[in-house]
């Protein structure tokens, strides 16, 4: 099992990573919320452990822009704020759970093994992303259209995936580059327009009905029901 910590308090990292790591739990650890993102897009985890008060981005942030980009990953929010509008403001966000400073190891433990049970009796689902007649398998990797495999590189897969995860809704090029490149310069976003059409190419071509289009000045979007 995979957790990334999100804290900034090194003394509280140390035991905590030093307690979960002795759970059989790998536990990687990040100060800032930006960083997270660059983590999560290069390693898998099992439960994300956000913290609210830390520098950039702070865990509110990151809990909400993760359930917005499609990210469905288990958070559970480890702050010092106990009040009702805080876990209220958590929750709506998309957190699973909530613990307050100073908390007990063993709790910690209990509760992400409470999410991650809850979470399995879902999996099989969670890991099939389909749009129409086109369903990817997360587990394996592997792209169907009509029931015939589409072979994908890397770099393909994974923004086929990101914009199925955005369920329809228009994601701007800037936006691409950032999460599948990690590159924030206007001459490179050329880059996200020829990996659009290698998509469309692989995904739509031979298919009366398409399903990768183009918000002219917007973005790119992913839906079966375009008329």
């Amino acid at each position: 099992m995979n957790a990334l910590l999100l804290e900034d308090d090194k003394t509280l990292v140390k035991e905590v990573k030093s307690f979960l790591n002795s759970r059989d739990i790998k536990c990687d650890v990040v100060f800032d919320g930006e960083v997270l993102f660059r983590q999560i897009r290069q390693s898998s985890y099992d439960v994300l452990l956000l913290d609210i008060n830390v520098p950039l981005l702070n865990g509110l942030e990151v809990c909400k822009r993760l359930r917005r980009e499609g990210i469905t990953t288990p958070v559970i929010m480890l702050t010092a704020y106990g009040d009702i509008q805080d876990k209220k403001d958590a929750f709506n966000f998309g957190a699973d759970d909530y613990l307050v400073k100073p908390f007990h190891f063993e709790e910690l433990l209990l509760r992400i093994n409470s999410i991650l049970r809850r979470g399995n009796t879902d999996k099989v689902h969670a890991d099939l992303l389909t749009v129409g007649d086109l369903e990817i398998n997360q587990t394996d990797m592997v792209v169907k259209r009509a029931n015939t495999t589409i072979e994908l590189t890397k770099k393909e897969y994974q923004l086929l995936v990101f914009l199925t995860k955005a369920k329809g809704r228009v994601v701007s090029k800037q936006t691409i580059a950032e999460q599948i490149w990690d590159i924030h310069f206007e001459t490179s976003l050329n880059t996200i327009e020829v990996y659009i059409n290698f998509l469309r190419n692989k995904i739509d071509k031979g298919f009366s009905k398409k399903l990768i289009h183009t918000k002219p000045g917007f973005g790119y979007y992913l839906t079966a029901d375009e008329s």
